[in-house]
């Protein structure tokens, strides 16, 4: 119902770049609702522009209205205080609509928030693992992320392209949090610009740095002070210098102990450095210790599937789904290794035993799509298309399932 006499009454309302939490109509007919008047484009008359989270520029200034690629007469408009600018992630909670409307929470899988954010898989499970990514739900260990988090996913996929390391990124998470200890997610919930390898945020009118410091220009800065040292950089330090073979033993056999969760964190260690032959051997030093583990197995499935070693890749996925039936990722996972290695069939079961177990699983809809057109099983392949468009119509891989249904007029 329209919200008479609420805030987007009588409103003139512009939306900016691409939408995120749900389309461009939808986003119109809910502001209608609420009284607003929709634009093509801003204009001297416009009082709001609503600013997408998918677009490039949205870690401008806020406040100022202003941001790279507008057209001069309307960016004159902005300098002026013509109309307010609002982010997508920002309408929600100005609003208070999120019980009131549930589909503006599109959630995204790790597969599609990499293809979204053109960073390897790898990555988004790494920043999920290290707790910088956090699911809004899990369904059969599938972690799902929402909007606020493809926020914080392209601020970290920002850095990483920038060359970042993992433990400088790490360090100005740490300050950020302790500079706004009120602010559960200040990555997600701050205006943050990112500037090369460096995050920065606005506080007011003030450029700042996450431990606090104000940003009088855009030199390189300072480098960040050291913290001190955590369980996780004390491992790191034993383990300098060591032979790496000599290291994986002496962490797992030799005193002083380790145990399996200090051992999974010096594989992602590993892995963050390349070393992904030293990585799997940590992961496995784990299992050892701890014993068999479903997400263990598929970590180290991952990683074999990286180093090229499908064979070993495909019986960690194979144990993963022993260990726990219902490990959808692992089952669509495998499914498409065996696609690869030319087990059509099989890869066909896999991928239907993920449906079996999550009949909403976006992913695994698309994959058994391809692979039912690749074996010109083009009947059973529609079905799946449609259901792919219909649970992630905002998934970046929606207008190649648009394109293949109007191939065949499906």
């Amino acid at each position: 119902m329209p919200l008479c006499g609420g805030p987007l009454r009588g409103k003139r309302i512009a939306i900016v770049g691409r939408l995120i939490s749900i389309s461009r109509r939808e986003l119109a007919h809910l502001l209608r609702q609420q009284g607003a008047t929709i634009v093509e484009q801003p204009d001297p008359q416009t009082d709001i522009v609503i600013l997408g989270e998918g677009y490039l520029g949205a870690d401008c200034q806020p406040g100022s209205s202003v941001w790279p690629g507008l057209p001069p007469t309307i960016q004159e408009s902005a300098d002026q205080g013509g109309w307010e600018l609002v982010r997508e992630s920002q309408l929600w909670e100005r609003l208070d609509l999120m019980d009131e409307y549930p589909d503006i929470r599109r959630l995204y899988t790790p597969a599609m928030l990499a293809e979204l954010l053109r960073v390897p898989l790898a990555q988004i499970r790494s920043w999920y693992q290290r707790g910088w990514l956090r699911a809004r739900k899990l369904v059969h260990k599938l972690p799902y992320f929402d909007f606020q988090e493809i926020t914080v996913a392209r601020r970290l996929a920002e850095l990483y392209q920038a060359g970042a390391s993992r433990q400088a990124i790490q360090r100005q998470m740490a300050d950020l949090s302790r500079s706004r200890p009120d602010l559960d997610r200040p990555l997600g919930q701050l205006p943050v610009r990112i500037e090369g390898k460096q995050i920065l945020f606005w506080d007011g009118d003030r450029l700042m740095e996450p431990g606090g410091q104000l940003r009088l220009n855009f030199e390189t800065p300072a480098p960040l002070p050291q913290q001190d040292q955590t369980t996780e950089s004390l491992c790191e330090s034993a383990l300098a210098g060591l032979p790496q073979r000599h290291a994986i033993a002496w962490a797992a056999d030799s005193p002083p102990y380790y145990t399996p969760e200090q051992m999974l964190q010096m594989a992602m260690q590993l892995e963050d450095s390349g070393q992904l032959r030293e990585a799997a051997e940590m992961l496995r030093a784990a299992l050892a210790a701890a014993g068999p583990s479903a997400e263990v197995c598929f970590r180290l499935a991952e990683l074999l599937y990286r180093m090229g070693d499908l064979s070993a890749a495909r019986e960690r996925y194979y144990m993963a789904i022993e260990l726990d039936e219902d490990f959808v990722e692992a089952r669509c996972n495998l499914g498409c290794l065996l696609a690869e290695t030319g087990e059509t069939e099989l890869a066909v079961a896999a991928l239907q035993g993920a449906l079996a177990y999550h009949p909403q699983y976006a992913d695994a809809h698309y994959h058994l799509a391809r692979l039912l057109d690749q074996l010109g099983r083009t009947e059973q392949a529609k079905s799946h298309w449609r259901s792919f468009l219909a649970l992630a119509p905002e998934s970046p891989w929606v207008q190649q399932a648009r394109s293949r249904l109007a191939e065949e007029n499906l």
